[in-house]
């Protein structure tokens, strides 16, 4: 069976979620165009979960995939959080931001079954994951409906991991893309690996269909990784340009900039590894750093000085997420980037 007719798709291309950068426009946008558009919901309420999915349903009839987080939240750190507010300090000081006025934010959210309530009522026709799999209740709250389970994996043991309890597909996801790892067992990054030295080891390690993500920016990337035996690609960094995702104008600009040429993998921003350009808090605390808590705590205190310098056009403090390989963003509908990727030509 091909990933087509797994997903009910006509296009082996599905777009990957981006909290941050996209709402339903762009996911019903790819939809339309025959690959899989997927909706970010991690950082969404039960009430904007809602909000998003009927917008989502209006806009579009075929699948779609809504994508959510399984990390267990970490207790509150007290003695940690004001660590990390006194290594912000210097940049408070800079751009006038008051420490005392900073409140805790909700930040990100693992599936709930708050979430699963909602999503059976739009039986949403593939539901993936980032950071392993919900509980096995959960996952079958969505089988009920014929949802299609898919999660990443970034070693041979995740997707092994995976297979064992039941997923429809693996995202195969490599050390050149963008965002947040998917990492689960470990969180040892020398585990690491790219796209094109993880993908056949996926394929030759599992019988379910395996989804490469990570480095690929148009139709020769995707046919490399089919080549290596991947029954698609996912696609996020090159859709960052299109009109219909939400990418802020800083973001745009470095995406555009000789800087996309340098990435890297940074915790400054939530406290998880995600890759993004490189710039000025990532040069000068350096990408990883040990002030910074444990993920999704960091977000809070770093999200003020974000803002800040975004209002002045700056985005010294925005996580500018990008895979290493952004030369496939362009301004171009996601429509067309989308049959693009699959190597449809048009008439």
């Amino acid at each position: 069976m091909t990933i087509q007719q797994l997903l009910g798709i006509e296009l082996p291309i599905i777009q990957a979620p981006m909290a941050g950068v996209q709402n339903h426009e762009l996911a019903a946008a790819v939809s339309n165009a025959g690959g899989l558009g997927s909706l970010p919901c991690a950082m969404l309420s039960a009430d904007g979960l809602r909000t998003e999915l009927q917008a989502l349903t209006e806009k579009t009839s075929r699948p779609y995939n809504v994508n959510f987080f399984c990390h267990t939240p970490p207790e509150p750190d007290a003695a940690a959080e004001q660590y990390w507010r006194e290594t912000l300090a210097p940049y408070y000081r800079e751009l006038g931001i008051d420490p005392d006025s900073i409140t805790p934010q909700a930040g990100r959210a693992p599936f709930s079954p708050e979430a699963a309530e909602v999503l059976a009522d739009f039986k949403p026709a593939v539901v993936s994951f980032h950071f392993g799999l919900p509980e096995p209740e959960l996952m079958a709250r969505i089988r009920a409906w014929g949802g299609k389970i898919l999660s990443t994996a970034t070693t041979v043991e995740e997707a092994l991991w995976l297979e064992a309890r039941g997923v429809d597909a693996i995202i195969a996801q490599g050390l050149e893309a963008g965002g947040h790892r998917g990492f689960f067992l470990t969180r040892d990054l020398n585990t690491q690996v790219g796209t094109l030295a993880l993908v056949p080891q996926l394929v030759e390690a599992v019988k379910v269909p395996v989804i490469a993500a990570g480095g690929i920016a148009d139709a020769r990337g995707v046919q490399a990784a089919m080549a290596l035996g991947a029954a698609g690609a996912q696609v996020g960094t090159a859709y960052l340009l299109c009109p219909e995702a939400q990418t802020k104008p800083v973001h745009r600009q470095a995406l555009t900039s000789d800087a996309s040429r340098v990435t890297a993998l940074t915790n400054l921003f939530s406290g998880g590894a995600a890759r993004g350009i490189v710039n000025r808090v990532m040069r000068e605390l350096g990408p990883m750093s040990s002030a910074a808590p444990a993920f999704p705590l960091a977000t809070t205190a770093i999200a003020p000085l974000r803002a800040k310098a975004e209002s002045q056009g700056s985005g010294d403090f925005s996580p500018l997420w990008s895979g290493q390989n952004a030369r496939g963003c362009r301004e171009i509908p996601a429509a067309d980037l989308t049959r693009e990727l699959a190597g449809v030509r048009e008439a």
